[in-house]
């Protein structure tokens, strides 16, 4: 009869370190899920859209990743860029002395609501050369041609 007696003590000690275990794996799992990432000071923030592999667009203007760059999703994890292709990402961006984009995060929305330089400019108008472009319908004289800035 002993053995039954101590078989019913080993299974309540089991079931209660299960539940404990568990427990401890809740809060953890919890407190885990707010990943909390030191950005560089050197840091710009901008758009990001890639191509073609290694070639990108950053805030609408072709760029080109690095040899070697890195891409971290919001959960700290790398990430290859050919998974990307196509998408429109809010990223902070580090340059590597070529210029080439070497370190690249992509922010979860409350990392992006956060202000940093490097960011476009809002705003709330158009400037008439960019509502309506200038035509040639190929009649107009030359020296009646639109003058753009050189830039």
């Amino acid at each position: 009869m002993n053995r039954c007696q101590h078989r019913a003590k080993s299974l309540f000690l089991i079931a209660n370190f299960v539940l404990l275990t568990g427990a401890i794996g809740l809060f953890s799992a919890e407190s885990s899920a707010q990943v909390v990432r030191g950005f560089p000071k050197a840091a710009l923030r901008g758009t990001l859209v890639v191509t073609n592999p290694p070639d990108v667009l950053l805030d609408g203007r072709p760029d080109r990743l690095s040899p070697g760059s890195r891409i971290r999703s919001p959960q700290n994890m790398l990430v290859m860029s050919g998974a990307l292709q196509g998408q429109r990402l809010a990223v902070n961006y580090t340059r590597d002395a070529a210029g080439l984009l070497h370190e690249v995060w992509i922010l979860n929305p409350e990392e992006a609501r956060e202000k940093r330089a490097g960011q476009p400019v809002a705003r709330n108008f158009l400037f008439e050369s960019e509502a309506r472009p200038p035509r040639d319908d190929g009649k107009t004289p030359f020296d009646q041609l639109p003058v753009y800035p050189r830039q």
